[in-house]
């Protein structure tokens, strides 16, 4: 049987949704796997009928919230190119990242409840990461501030490596100074 295309969300359900996204990042975050899906319900400001309309399961919620988390870093890319020259850019989605891989962390125990019911949550997200960070180094490349010998996969490893420092205050400005050294290498110096 073919699949029904789905319908846009009405500007309310998209509103709930995205609060109950966001009060499920936050709760999944302090709380652990543990935290109750009306206590979800109830700091996203709506019933817990809504909550499941949106997401049948807990493990349903949880994968939405990663990813939507991972679609915010990957879609802040293009918004940043447009704010920003191509290598500020860059460097600012470098905080996103480390953000954005803090909060995984977090939610490390949630995560593992969807990879233990058959999910792989993380699927595209290499792919995904890749992409915004090829578009930044690209521009980067395109202005010449940014050297166009750079692979993308690399500083994400790079990026990677840093955000395991990335903890309290104290971790955060050590974060800082080590993206500020990986984005030094990538700047384009001329030969000579």
């Amino acid at each position: 049987m073919p699949e029904q295309p789905t319908r846009p969300l009405r500007a309310d359900a998209q509103r709930n949704r995205h609060r109950l996204l966001e009060a499920a990042v936050r709760a999944f975050s302090s709380h652990g796997a543990d935290v109750t899906l009306e206590q979800i319900a109830r700091d996203a400001g709506v019933g817990i009928g809504t909550l499941y309309r949106h997401f049948p399961t807990r493990e349903a919620l949880v994968e939405a919230a990663y990813r939507n988390e991972l679609e915010r870093l990957c879609d802040s890319a293009a918004e940043l190119l447009e704010e920003l020259p191509p290598e500020a850019a860059t460097r600012a989605w470098m905080d996103l990242f480390i953000d954005y891989l803090s909060t995984k962390r977090e939610m490390a125990d949630a995560l593992r409840l969807v990879i233990a019911a058959g999910t792989n949550p993380f699927a595209q997200s290499r792919d995904r990461l890749l992409t915004a960070l090829t578009r930044l180094l690209a521009a980067g490349a395109t202005t010449g501030t940014i050297r166009p010998d750079v692979d993308p996969g690399d500083v994400l490893a790079g990026l990677s490596g840093v955000s395991l420092v990335a903890g309290g205050r104290e971790q955060r400005d050590q974060a800082r100074r080590l993206l500020n050294l990986l984005m030094d290498g990538l700047r384009y110096r001329q030969p000579g």
